[in-house]
């Protein structure tokens, strides 16, 4: 491609609207074009590397087995609501009606369409197992769609769904998934970790999220130094230290003024936090009920794995209008002499603090010597504490580490979820119905994108490995008005073609440090400078990511360039 003839529009200025690296450098690079909150234009760079990141996803999941199909973006409502989820997606999913008053939606997912599609097909174990992917565009409302292309309203996935007769047979695919998404980030040239991570409202078990590492990511990952061990810190675990027991003592009333937080009352009583029990109040906000939570004082709550142990759509804290309504007193809150009725959930740090101290519901005093079993119990006894960074690792002497990820990429265990909700079945050997168990494999395709840039830039641009840049040379002629330069600039250009390497040449009328900065902001993995040695047959090869240069001759400057795509 001649620059020339290219549609690249790239920006000296960066949008106002614009927060992090990857938005900024790709609307600046002319790679993207904002359309309405959330929805963008993928202009031909732009597009061009979207193209060879689905390409790399096919190869690998035609590799793995499964078998590309394509289902539509509008879906009918019906089947959201045979699934259950009609009216658990809430407003992110879009609906809509068509001129006959039927229910649709903008597809934000296609668990529904696929269970659907396959149990009108399948109906004998013979049929089993097989996995069915597509590549197609998901629509999803964001409140607040921010960062470009890694938090729009449209985006492009990748998803694949195997169907199954047993757990060994999903948990096969599983595992086969897991390395085929391996092989895909690291053929984009990504640094990736795959890590343990919740299901969220897909459902299902056996959950991996596949993270580009990134200091702008959203989420938080925990890892082990000490083992393979990896988690979104949603669904991360640390080996619980307990301090040491001590012979219970009588429970004694306490004034603790001014004590209403966990940090006041352990400073006034000069006792280590881990002596301590916090008590919070969190509300199903599907069913409006209110627990008790009580935690150690020095760990803090994971709303995530609450959220899951009491099967709520979601949780939040109370207010304090509804924790008086139940004659608690905010900052005195205890599970001891309740003045009124309310399930406690309990972590499994607090029933090994012998003599901790709670709230008594009168400001300023607390109970002290206060002992799980012996003065209360719980509804519900779990894990429910968010691991941190310098707890030990659960499964090695190693330490827990944070790290920031972006999630690409998210492989589930559905198991029956869906074939039970929407009768997908088979019949075995004997002639007995079962439901299939089901896995589901989502890849964002356009995030995976964004994510890149998050991973590879610099203070001038877009830093691109090989494999995903959308052109890998710039040929560049310092003087377009020199016929040396130019003939010997179109010579290299098209040589590169003829070994099909993708190849612009910077046929521009401009000045010379205008062509580079175009070229560093762009991000092309390697420059070829055409300048006054091309007299003598000589060109400058630049590499992008580490800025090294080389002086090259024309008859050896493509091989080079092979070579170095090996590398980069």
């Amino acid at each position: 491609m001649r620059f020339s003839k290219a549609y690249i529009k790239t920006l000296k200025e960066t949008p106002k609207e614009a927060e992090i690296a990857s938005h900024k450098l790709m609307l600046r690079a002319g790679m993207i074009k904002k359309l309405a909150s959330g929805i963008y234009a993928y202009l031909p760079l732009g597009y061009r590397t979207i193209k060879k990141i689905e390409n790399i996803v096919r190869e690998e999941m035609d590799r793995a087995g499964a078998q590309e199909l394509l289902m539509p973006v509008v879906q009918p409502g019906e089947l959201w609501q045979e699934s259950g989820r009609w009216d658990v997606m809430g407003p992110e999913m879009t609906r809509l009606k068509d001129r006959n008053e039927r229910d649709f939606v903008l597809s934000p997912t296609q668990e529904e369409m696929i269970t659907a599609i396959v149990r009108s097909d399948i109906s004998s174990y013979k049929s089993l197992p097989f996995n069915l992917y597509h590549i197609q565009t998901k629509f999803r409302d964001e409140r607040r769609p921010r960062f470009g292309l890694m938090r729009s309203r449209e985006f492009t996935m990748k998803d694949a769904y195997s169907f199954h007769t047993s757990q060994e047979s999903l948990d096969e695919e599983f595992i086969n998934m897991r390395d085929a998404y391996s092989r895909v980030f690291t053929r984009c040239g990504l640094k990736f970790r795959p890590v343990d991570a919740d299901s969220g409202n897909i459902g299902g078990s056996g959950s991996q999220e596949f993270h580009v590492l990134a200091e702008s990511g959203e989420d938080e990952i925990i890892y082990s130094d000490g083992c393979s061990y990896a988690a979104n810190v949603e669904a991360a675990i640390s080996k619980l230290v307990n301090p040491e027991k001590e012979e219970l003592k009588e429970i004694e009333l306490v004034y603790t003024p001014n004590c209403p937080t966990i940090e006041a009352l352990a400073n006034y009583l000069d006792i280590p936090l881990n002596k301590t029990v916090k008590a919070l109040m969190y509300k199903d906000m599907g069913t409006d009920e209110i627990y008790m939570v009580l935690i150690r004082g020095d760990f803090e709550v994971n709303e995530v794995k609450l959220k899951n142990i009491l099967n709520a759509v979601a949780v939040e804290m109370a207010t304090d209008e509804e924790i008086e309504k139940l004659g608690l007193k905010k900052g005195y809150i205890g599970p001891y002499k309740l003045p009124s009725p309310v399930k406690v959930i309990v972590d499994l740090s607090v029933p090994e603090i012998s003599n901790h101290i709670v709230g008594s519901h009168q400001k300023d005093y607390h109970y002290a010597n206060i002992n799980y079993g012996r003065d209360y119990t719980a509804d519900i006894v779990a894990d429910i504490r968010k691991a941190k960074a310098g707890d030990d690792c659960p499964y090695s002497d190693g330490k827990l580490h944070s790290a920031r990820g972006i999630e690409c990429g998210h492989i589930f265990k559905l198991g029956d979820k869906y074939s039970k909700a929407m009768n997908a079945t088979y019949l075995d050997e004997k002639g007995q119905s079962h439901y299939m168990l089901m896995g589901c494999y989502g890849l964002g395709i356009t995030r995976t994108m964004a994510a890149t840039i998050e991973q590879y830039n610099d203070e001038n641009g877009i830093i691109w490995p090989v494999s995903i840049a959308p052109y890998i040379v710039d040929v560049i002629p310092v003087n377009i008005k020199n016929e040396v330069q130019v003939g010997l600039a179109e010579k290299i250009y098209n040589n590169l073609q003829e070994e099909k390497i993708d190849v612009m040449l910077d046929d521009r009328d401009e000045k010379p440090g205008f062509k580079f900065k175009d070229a560093d902001l762009i991000g092309f993995p390697f420059k070829v400078v055409v300048g006054k040695k091309a007299d003598e047959g000589v060109v400058e090869l630049k590499i992008r990511r580490t800025g090294e240069t080389y002086e090259v001759s024309k008859d050896e400057v493509v091989a080079k360039i092979k070579e170095l795509m090996k590398i980069y």
